[in-house]
């Protein structure tokens, strides 16, 4: 096997074109280490042990080969992955289901304890030809007889020594014992202690052995921190950050076309200068982009990991990590697009529950901390949105010839009666729009919850007198009628349009 193992693309293995359009739609341009040494062996059918760190790419470099050897044609379960969490059990099938999303009539299902047993019997009735599952469910399903292996051709033993922390391990050896004895074996793990070789010694027949050593990435100041995912929707808990930070520019990284698009879309209705970048973009178009960020026309970059390789713009100083990527890799290229030339940033990384390991394998990826933040309160953002408001006000009063206008509201106020502080106060109100200035008033009772309905007798309904309520003088009901009359105050006072 070459040393450049960097030199080699996912073109140089023989693998299928929609497998690879695949890749190359999740944002993968060259395989990882463990990639480039495992993916060639289990392509070959030869059994393999891989010691390598989470977020090193492992999953890629077991489902890519497997996904070349189904016969699709075929329902029976032909792949079992065993994991030691349902978490991961989900994140290892939808990575499948990402790579294998042109493959015609690909199934593959999750198994794992917590999950409805009825649903899980109606799926394997279905047929599916990769089983991703934890050892203790998916022993249920082999002694109810509702899973069989009997057309089993891979098992792939992922997080090997964790299954061992958990007592999974003669729950993996008795499953082993069940599937057919010519079978290929793929077993990865990031430590490698005397059980899980043994399991090896066991079970695998004349195995490749591959390790990769754990680097930690040299990285520039940059501020890291991440945000557990909980209770506000991601795009509510971005846009707080977005203004209660202050930040030149921002690069945002999802996973697919799609999302670039639509999270754009959903940025510039809220009303920010946002664009999306992804592959599908002719390269005028995204030359024209990133010139934009450039001179400050837009502020915000909704990208994909291909689009943005060797995006270089000095101003950004925020990259927000929308969805978590792959692998650490890919993490520590995505923070590079800020810190440059000697200055300072901030990488944001929102990170779902079931997603906490990888958040660990990027921690030691790094070698550096990440602090988990706390979302902007609803009074911080109020308070910089004032800011802001203040500042808008001073500069158009320090930069513009204010006389014409002055003398407009001078005589508004005395034709109709009103203070110039209500004029101004009218005014701003207008201008908020969608992002209030205040909140909503101290003195408003806070509803906590409502009390159960009491149950009224049918026959003895009566009628209960509505509560006092007192009407509310509307002080300026003359001036609101008359806005014509001001409209055309301000056009006679204002100077006629130049011709163009």
């Amino acid at each position: 096997m070459t040393s450049s193992t960097e030199l080699l693309s996912f073109d140089s293995f023989a693998i299928s074109a929609p497998v690879l359009q695949a890749i190359k739609q999740v944002g993968y341009e060259t395989p990882t280490l463990i990639q480039a040494r495992a993916i060639p062996h289990l392509l070959a059918g030869h059994d393999l042990v891989g010691q390598a760190q989470t977020g090193t790419g492992k999953t890629a470099a077991f489902a890519i080969p497997t996904l070349e050897r189904l016969e699709l044609s075929q329902k029976e379960p032909q792949v079992l992955v065993l994991v030691p969490t349902r978490e991961l059990a989900i994140q290892v099938a939808e990575a499948f289901q990402s790579y294998a999303r042109y493959l015609e009539d690909f199934h593959v299902l999750p198994i794992y304890g917590g999950q409805s047993m009825g649903n899980q019997l109606r799926q394997l009735k279905r047929g599916a030809h990769v089983i991703v599952g934890t050892p203790g469910r998916i022993m249920d399903h082999l002694r109810r007889k509702s899973l069989i292996l009997t057309k089993l051709t891979t098992v792939i033993l992922d997080e090997a020594d964790e299954m061992l922390k958990m007592g999974f391990i003669e729950d993996v050896e008795w499953i082993l014992k069940q599937v057919p004895t010519k079978r290929q074996v793929a077993l990865f793990s990031a430590t490698m202690p005397t059980s899980v070789r043994n399991i090896a010694s066991r079970h695998l027949q004349a195995p490749q052995d591959i390790k990769i050593k754990g680097e930690t990435a040299s990285l520039p100041a940059i501020n890291q921190r991440y945000w557990l995912v909980s209770g506000l929707h991601k795009l509510d808990a971005l846009t707080r950050m977005l203004e209660a930070e202050e930040y030149d520019a921002t690069i945002i990284f999802v996973r697919t076309k799609i999302a670039t698009e639509e999270l754009a879309k959903k940025l510039m209705a809220r009303g920010y200068a946002a664009a999306a970048l992804n592959g599908d973009i002719p390269q005028s178009s995204r030359e024209k982009v990133v010139d934009q960020l450039k001179k400050n026309t837009i502020d915000i970059i909704v990208a994909t990991d291909v689009a943005a390789r060797g995006l270089d713009v000095k101003r950004i100083g925020h990259v927000v990590n929308y969805d978590i990527p792959y692998d650490t890799g890919t993490y520590i290229h995505r923070i590079g697009r800020t810190g440059r030339a000697g200055r300072t940033g901030t990488a944001t990384l929102f990170v779902a529950p079931r997603e906490r390991r990888m958040l660990s394998a990027i921690k030691r990826a790094t070698g550096q901390p990440l602090y988990e933040m706390q979302l902007p309160s609803h009074q911080q953002v109020i308070d910089r949105r004032i800011e802001r408001f203040k500042q808008q006000v001073m500069n158009t009063l320090e930069k513009e010839n204010l006389v014409a206008f002055r003398h407009l509201i001078q005589q508004w106020a005395q034709q109709e009666d009103l203070s110039p502080l209500d004029i101004a106060a009218a005014l701003t109100y207008s201008m908020q729009r969608e992002r209030p200035l205040v909140g909503p008033p101290r003195s408003e009772p806070v509803t906590h919850g409502a009390p159960p309905p009491r149950k009224v007798a049918k026959h003895k309904s009566r009628k209960v007198a509505p509560a006092e309520t007192t009407k509310r003088k509307k002080p300026y009901k003359k001036a609101i009628k008359k806005q014509k009359d001001f409209r055309s105050l301000y056009l006679n006072n204002s100077h006629p349009p130049s011709t163009p």
